[in-house]
């Protein structure tokens, strides 16, 4: 019976280091791999906003269901 713990005491230790290793490792590659695609690939430029077709079309005249409607859902989602 001891002989049958000291294998799985063992063996989990070797399972645990085996696992510490690899994330040890993972997070050094992960790290490498950022420092890489910062240092070679160009930042994005911020593209200047839109105004959203929703927010156009509700400004329009004519649609007073349609902002009664989006003033009842904003309403409604504030209020839960």
């Amino acid at each position: 019976m001891d002989n049958l713990m000291s294998e799985g005491l063992s063996l989990m230790v070797f399972g645990m280091g085996f696992v510490f290793v690899f994330l040890t490792l993972l997070v050094f590659a992960t790290g490498f791999m950022s420092k890489l695609v910062t240092k070679f690939a160009p930042e994005a430029k911020p593209q200047p906003a839109k105004p959203q077709p929703a927010v156009a079309a509700a400004a329009s005249p004519g649609n007073d269901e349609l902002v009664a409607v989006m003033t009842a859902a904003v309403h409604q989602f504030r209020k839960h």
